[in-house]
């Protein structure tokens, strides 16, 4: 048990039990009440039945008790399935049914959910998070359970190719190698370190280079509930952060609040961001304040950062995303598998000890992802001639809107659920806040106007996958002499849709 994220918080808790773990709004948690806490809720859900291998769903937004939920069930030796808290109930029960749950801790506004989901899992147990705050306060306890270090701790449920949502493992293995080569490349994510948290904690930025990161190393982990500029501003100054991480619309928008201007942001060491381009304006509003902006590619299959730019590229190099890292390396290569040459594009990729060691109980796309000792990402890429990686398209479909993967393919399954629609696409559409948002094209013969169509989507989907556009056509869409649609040439019809269509929502 020694090689584990909870081990991690036992020995800091042993060793400076004083300093403090997370920071949540006003309310500070030291190691030592963190390690007993955690216990406590462990043991509480173990005496209900919870053990080694069962998978246990979180559902809720950021909180204090969110952060001591996920630890408590990784210390029953259960495995973690993080939900995001904006999903409906169909999705939540989708992501449970393949996680074959047997239970989920759940805010309130999750516990409204709920009851849609069980009446199809009527197995699925529910406990309400509002009870890991009852176990705050008690007897020192160090209550876990010992288990395999490679071992699945960690499913997180990541849209794939086929619109299907696939389950990423992370191991505890797999989690102390993020963290371990994370120390070896970034100054701001050393032991003892202090990082502020302004993303969902149910993704992987939150819960592993957030969450686990930052326990294995015996850090400050500062959680926001939700974002707010100003605030982040003045808890990056109050909280001497050293590392910072997010989408660019983030660090944007950090640096038009007012306080951006005076603020004293040299305790900075590591500010990364990914899932759009970073603009080079972005990058000098930052870099006037003595911060290094830098760009990350990466994916869940890699524990989020595979490779980030050189803090002295990030200047000269904005649009790159580096060499790789010191143990994880990628290559490009031609459809044939053969390596691509400098300015060549062609898929990206990888392998390092933090690749994941397959698909929840997907043994297909598994063999898909992982060949030979590498993981495919389906990404295209293109290097310069000196190994700079610069990320160029996905060979997926995956629209990625505020730094979150949305699959088009599951809101094309939705809008065909619409009577009298004959044919559907949904590709990206530029947008100023979001990067990327969906647009749906349809071919329909109902009677149906774009507002009927989101009405029917809200139900069915999050609000961030429900369609910004929907555009009518006559023809039917172009495809493919195999029959499935053509969207390299329904992107290129419908290349401006901000220019020549409303936003309905």
């Amino acid at each position: 048990m020694a090689a584990s994220v909870v081990s991690a918080l036992r020995w800091w808790a042993r060793t400076k039990g004083d300093q403090d773990a997370l920071v949540v709004a006003e309310d500070d948690v030291s190691y030592a009440t963190l390690e007993s806490w955690t216990s406590r809720f462990a043991r509480r859900l173990a005496e209900a039945g919870v053990g080694p291998g069962d998978r246990v769903g979180l559902l809720g937004s950021n909180s204090l008790e969110w952060c001591v939920a996920a630890l408590g069930i990784l210390k029953t030796g259960a495995v973690l399935v993080p939900l995001n808290p904006r999903l409906v109930a169909a999705e939540v029960r989708k992501i449970l049914t393949d996680a074959d749950a047997k239970l989920v801790v759940a805010d309130d506004a999750g516990l409204e959910t709920l009851p849609a989901v069980q009446a199809e899992m009527p197995g699925l147990g529910a406990r309400p998070l509002a009870e890991v705050g009852e176990a705050r306060d008690g007897a020192e306890d160090h209550f876990v359970v010992d288990i395999d270090p490679a071992d699945p701790a960690i499913v997180l449920f990541t849209s794939g190719t086929t619109g299907l949502s696939k389950g990423v493992i992370c191991t505890n293995q797999t989690l102390l190698n993020i963290a371990f080569e994370l120390t070896l490349t970034e100054e701001g994510l050393r032991p003892g370190s202090r990082s502020l948290l302004v993303l969902p904690l149910a993704f992987t930025p939150g819960l592993v280079t957030g969450l686990c990161t930052t326990t294995v190393l015996g850090g400050t982990l500062v959680v926001e509930r939700s974002f707010d500029p100003g605030q982040a501003v003045r808890l990056l100054q109050k909280h001497k952060i050293t590392a910072i991480f997010g989408v660019p619309l983030i660090f944007e928008a950090m640096a038009k609040s007012p306080d951006f201007a005076e603020a004293d942001l040299s305790s900075i060491k590591t500010a990364i961001t990914g899932g759009a381009p970073v603009p080079v304006p972005l990058l000098e509003a930052w870099g006037a304040k003595g911060v290094a902006l830098r760009q990350i590619y990466g994916m869940t299959e890699v524990g989020g950062v595979a490779t980030s730019t050189r803090p002295e590229d990030a200047a000269e190099h904005p649009g790159t995303c580096g060499t790789g890292s010191v143990f994880t390396e990628f290559k490009v290569i031609r459809a044939d598998g053969t390596t691509a040459d400098p300015g060549e594009t062609g898929e990206v990729i990888l392998r390092g000890p933090g690749v994941t060691p397959g698909y929840w109980q997907d043994e297909e796309n598994t063999k898909r992802a992982l060949r030979d000792g590498w993981l495919y990402s389906g990404d295209l890429g293109v290097l310069d001639d000196e190994g700079r990686l610069k990320f160029v398209d996905r060979m997926k479909d995956l629209i990625i809107s505020g730094g979150i993967n949305i699959s088009p393919v599951e809101i094309e399954q939705v809008i065909s659920g619409l009577a009298g629609v004959e044919e559907v696409a949904v590709i990206s559409a530029k947008d100023e806040k979001f990067g990327e948002t969906p647009a749906a094209i349809l071919v329909t013969t109902g009677e149906h106007d774009p507002h009927s169509v989101i009405e029917h989507c809200g139900r069915e989907l999050a609000d961030f996958k429900v369609p910004r556009y929907v555009v009518f056509r006559d023809e039917p869409l172009p495809r493919l002499p195999s029959g499935k649609l053509a969207k390299v040439a329904i992107r290129r019809e419908y290349t401006d849709i901000p220019a020549k269509h409303d936003k309905v929502r």
